[in-house]
């Protein structure tokens, strides 16, 4: 049985895979030497995170969930399980201050009537509340279990994300260019809840992740100034 996992924790499976003799951060679990941390901006916003997480995503390096974390504090993490559920999660679920949204694709039949537009949205926030998106936290093959394995889950309404834009994403080989990754999909959400800047510091601190990624990997330390980079320093110092 997978041990639930709220927002104050993780399980304690190690990471193992390749990489796990790198000496990281404990906090971003970058290499040391090319720590996230100063880049690190918190941000607000009228919507809300709940991130389920696959247990293998937690203790990955290129997992992207967490940043919408750093970014959004109050966003809650739980670890998926098909029959355990974290009461924390189903009262998050069940407080009329928030509509819940999963964000799936509407790319099957059997759910079709409980498929919502982007209207949906707009309209909870007229109505004072506040939209709780459900990102399910892991691989397409993982979150297809997540999402129809889940019985609590079944009578919540689903959101689609449309999007234009290709994922920036390459730390993990995707199956195609519109699949976006956790971090990028939280911040196409921001957008849709209005919350431009909020989207923007998160989109940045994507940005300057697959920079150090990127680096840390080529055995360098990230010296290079990107724009993302200058923008979350200006903002630190703004606060």
């Amino acid at each position: 049985m997978n041990e639930p996992v709220s927002s104050s924790g993780h399980p304690p499976k190690p990471f193992n895979a390749r990489g796990s003799f790198v000496v990281r951060c404990p906090t971003c679990r970058m290499p040391e030497r090319n720590c996230l941390c100063p880049y690190k901006v918190t941000t607000e916003s009228r919507a809300r995170f709940v991130l389920l997480t696959h247990r293998l995503e937690h203790n990955k390096p290129t997992n992207t969930g967490r940043l919408i974390r750093d970014c959004l504090p109050e966003t809650p993490v739980f670890t998926w399980s098909r029959t355990e559920h974290d009461p924390e999660l189903l009262t998050l679920l069940n407080d009329p201050a928030y509509l819940p949204l999963i964000i799936f694709p509407d790319d099957q039949p059997d759910y079709a009537d409980r498929v919502v537009g982007p209207d949906a949205v707009e309209r909870a926030l007229e109505q004072t509340r506040r939209p709780l998106f459900i990102l399910l936290d892991g691989t397409w093959r993982q979150a297809r279990k997540m999402f129809r394995k889940s019985p609590y889950l079944q009578d919540l309404n689903v959101l689609p994300l449309s999007s234009t834009r290709t994922t920036r994403y390459r730390l993990r080989k995707s199956a195609s260019d519109a699949h976006l990754c956790t971090a990028e999909v939280g911040a196409e959400l921001l957008t849709l809840a209005g919350d431009a800047r909020a989207a923007q510091v998160l989109d940045d601190y994507f940005d300057i992740f697959n920079t150090c990624y990127a680096e840390s990997r080529r055995h360098h330390t990230t010296e290079t100034s990107t724009p993302a980079m200058e923008r979350q320093l200006a903002r630190k110092h703004q606060r």
